[in-house]
Order: C-alpha cells, then sequence, then structure tokens
C-alpha cells in the first residue's frame, strides 16, 4: 500500500489562480491595447505574435496576458521564470527551440520578471530571436530602458499594462463572488461600500485585491446555514487598515491630500505629518504621496530652496525601493523638509502665464537671431544671422532678443524673493538692468 504523505495532499489555489482568465473576453482592463480593433488584440487573435516585452506595476495581467497568448497560439509555449533559472536553463531551453524551429514549430518564449537576468543572461536569447528561433515575450515591472539590454529591446516591442481603475476591480471582485471558481457556491454578504474601499486599497493590483476578498470571507462571521457576512470590523482587522478613512466616492481620499498639501504651503510641519501618517496608515500608496510632494517641491518651494525638489525626489526614489512600512521615514523627512523651506510659486505663475501665451500665439516664428543655420539654404535666409554667444563678453550677457516680436518686453518670471530666490531676485534685475542700458546696441 503506497504510503500518502501530508506533500502528497493537493494544495488548494488561492482565489486569484483560480478565477484567472484563459481567453480575452474574460480578461479585464488594459483596454487601450485588447480593444476591439487595437493592434495587441489584433495581432493575438491573428496569431501574428513577434517579440515583445509586457511592462507595468504587479497584478495588471502581465502572465495572465502571456497565457491567453498561450491558449490561442499555435507555437508551442514555454514558461520560464527569471527567479529560478540561469544560463544553463535558457541554454536548454534555446536547444530545444532550435530544433523545434528545424522542424517548422515556432516557440513562445515567456520570461517573467526578465529585469532579474543579468546582462550575460540576457545576451544569451539574443542570437535566437535575431534568427527567429524563439518569440520572446517578458513581464517586467521595472522601466525596460534602464533594466533590459538595448540590443535585446530594440528586438522587442514595448507594451506598458497600465493599473486598473477602481472599477475594474470592483467589478472583478463582484464576479469573484458569483463565479462557482470563486464563492459562487456559498452566500456571502458583503456591502457594496466595503468591495469599493478594497478596490480603492488593491492600488491597481487585482491580485491584491481578490487576495484581499478571500481574506475577508474566510474570516467573515458564519451562520446557522452556512451564510457569511463581512463587516468594516473584518475588513479592517484582514487589512490591518481603517476603511472608514475612505467613503465609497473617494472624496476623503482628496480631502485628505488637500490637508497634507495646504499643510506643507502653511509651514505646519506637524500637520503635515499628521495628515501624512493618515494616509499611509489608511493604504495610500506611499509613491503617489511621495508624487505630491515632488510637485509640491517645485510648485510652492520651487527657487527658494532648490535643494527641496533633489530631497524630494530621493524620497520618491526610496518608498520604490523600500515600500510600506520602512519608507514611511523617508516621506517623513521629505514632508518636513518642504513645510519649513522658504516657499516661493514663482515656478507655477511663470509657467501658466507663459502657457496662455504659448497656446494663444503658437505661430509665433522663432526669431531668425536664435534660429541654427546648419545648411547653406538657411544661412542664405539668414538663420542664425547676429547671433552673440554670451560667453565671448565679460558680462557673460547679450542684449539679443529671445522672444517673438509679438511677446518682447513680456516677462514671466518673477522671483518671490525668498530664501535662495532673494539672490535670484537681484541677479535678475541687475541683468533687466544691464539690458536696458545696452537697449540702444539693439537698434544698430
Amino acid at each position: 500500500m503506497e504510503q500518502i504523505s501530508l506533500f502528497d495532499r493537493e494544495m488548494p489555489q488561492p482565489l486569484a489562480a483560480k478565477l484567472r482568465p484563459s481567453t480575452l473576453e474574460e480578461y479585464v482592463g488594459q483596454g487601450h491595447l485588447l480593444g476591439k480593433g487595437k493592434v495587441l488584440r489584433r495581432l493575438i487573435e491573428q496569431d501574428q505574435i513577434s517579440s515583445m516585452i509586457f511592462w507595468g506595476p504587479p497584478g495588471v495581467g502581465k502572465t495572465t496576458l502571456a497565457r491567453i497568448i498561450a491558449n490561442r497560439t499555435k507555437s508551442s509555449f514555454i514558461d520560464f521564470s527569471a527567479v529560478t533559472s540561469g544560463i544553463k536553463e535558457i541554454r536548454t531551453v534555446m536547444e530545444q527551440a532550435e530544433k523545434n524551429r528545424q522542424y517548422g514549430v515556432r516557440t513562445i518564449l515567456f520570461v517573467d520578471e526578465i529585469h532579474r537576468f543579468n546582462k550575460a543572461q540576457q545576451d544569451a536569447f539574443l542570437p535566437f530571436v535575431e534568427k527567429g528561433s524563439i518569440i520572446l515575450i517578458g513581464a517586467t515591472t521595472e522601466n525596460p530602458s534602464f533594466e533590459i539590454n538595448s540590443a535585446l529591446l530594440s528586438r522587442c516591442k514595448v507594451f506598458v499594462l497600465q493599473a486598473l481603475t477602481a472599477q475594474e476591480i470592483k467589478a472583478l471582485l463582484s464576479h469573484a463572488l458569483k463565479d462557482q471558481r470563486g464563492f459562487g457556491n456559498q452566500t456571502v454578504r458583503i456591502d457594496d461600500a466595503l468591495l469599493e474601499t478594497i478596490a480603492v486599497f488593491a492600488n491597481g493590483d487585482a491580485r491584491n485585491a481578490l487576495s484581499t476578498l478571500e481574506m475577508v470571507v474566510l474570516n467573515g462571521e458564519m451562520d446557522a446555514e452556512g451564510a457569511v457576512t463581512v463587516t468594516k470590523e473584518t475588513l479592517e482587522q484582514c487589512t490591518m487598515r481603517k476603511s472608514l478613512l475612505y467613503d465609497k466616492k473617494g472624496e476623503e481620499h482628496y480631502n485628505l491630500i488637500s490637508a497634507l498639501h495646504k499643510s506643507m504651503r502653511n509651514s505646519d510641519p506637524d500637520a503635515a505629518v499628521y495628515w501624512l501618517a493618515r494616509m499611509l496608515e489608511a493604504g495610500e500608496d506611499p509613491l503617489y504621496v511621495a508624487r505630491r510632494v515632488v510637485r509640491f517641491a517645485s510648485e510652492d518651494v520651487g527657487l527658494a530652496d532648490p535643494q527641496a525638489l533633489q530631497i524630494a525626489v530621493a524620497a520618491y526614489q526610496a518608498c520604490h525601493f523600500l515600500g510600506m512600512p520602512e519608507c514611511n521615514v523617508h516621506l517623513t523627512q521629505a514632508v518636513v523638509y518642504v513645510a519649513l523651506a522658504p516657499k516661493s510659486n514663482a515656478m507655477e505663475v511663470s509657467y501658466n502665464e507663459a502657457k496662455v501665451d504659448a497656446t494663444k500665439d503658437l505661430a509665433e516664428p522663432v526669431p531668425l537671431v536664435i534660429r541654427n543655420g546648419v545648411t547653406g539654404l538657411m544661412r542664405e535666409l539668414e538663420y542664425g544671422k547676429g547671433y552673440q554667444y554670451a560667453h565671448d563678453t565679460e558680462e557673460k550677457l547679450t542684449n539679443m532678443q529671445c522672444l517673438p516680436d509679438a511677446l518682447v518686453g513680456r516677462e514671466y518670471y518673477r522671483p518671490a524673493g525668498m530664501g535662495e530666490e532673494a539672490a535670484l531676485k537681484k541677479r535678475l534685475e541687475e541683468i533687466k538692468a544691464w539690458k536696458k542700458a545696452h537697449a540702444a546696441e539693439l537698434l544698430t
């Protein structure tokens, strides 16, 4: 008699795996790529797949899309993981692919987390992609421009997969409650508002949302008939987040980011840190907060303290590297710094005023003096004639006109004079005074 061990038992699949779509019709999201008539959908339906990279955040369907392609293609399909494979495994797969090619069979090789391969490992794919032994489909959460060899990348079409919207995720959750592969065989009572809360907290990650739903259902209150009721308290306990901080329309989300922004603008670091904590502990994406701080560093601080932008960008990078909860201190550092920094909105004001003129006067020609006369014809037309090279002057200044004729005299940048911008204000005044004193030279 064969002895059955604990490890021989079939492990239950996570909800996300049970509900993984197998057709384009079941697939949710990425309408910009897979909508009717869109290029990727046509390639899949016509079985004309070429080497490509799927770039997008976790849980948006990169692997699922590759498996849908596997189901529809007439090619041999190999699923490969960059986490567990090395050069030896790559060569073995490439040898099999080359044999398939000799027999007239295409091989589609799907490489999950392809950014984890080093340069040598990625180079091992290149000759086989070039001669058509394989059609490579890579999936990555990292920017391919930085993480994938340029030679390999140039032979692949990059498709950007976007985070799912809260509405799309909510639809997935509702489907999971009705589908027989999910909770369709049992009665689950969960308020619509709680589904929306899970969808918002998932931050575009379908796998995260389905895992959360599975957890709250398994920990819900079961009555004598076996029906499960999921309460707000159950959700809070399972996620360690206070769902009451976000209403179903997301208004409180915007209220909190507004409170953070205005507290920093008002130079109130205590209030700013409090609102930061409210957002992070409610499950807000730290990268979203970091992006808002980066914007604030130029919108409300600007050149009054140029270092504010560097600190804000560094905080964003730290959030990207570490995630929560470790990155909370980096965001706190950035928030406190920009709150205490001298304030200037000159960057936003100057751009907005310039935008009005730029959109109103789209046809204003570039002055000939600052055009680049790179051909004989251009020089005949006086491109660059009279150009003054500022570095050739003692003051490193010229009185050359750089604005279009219709906008001569317009001023967009008006420094507020706070912090380091005080020195820039003085410098700008000196430049304008010099140009005014030498204005007559422009007419001669």
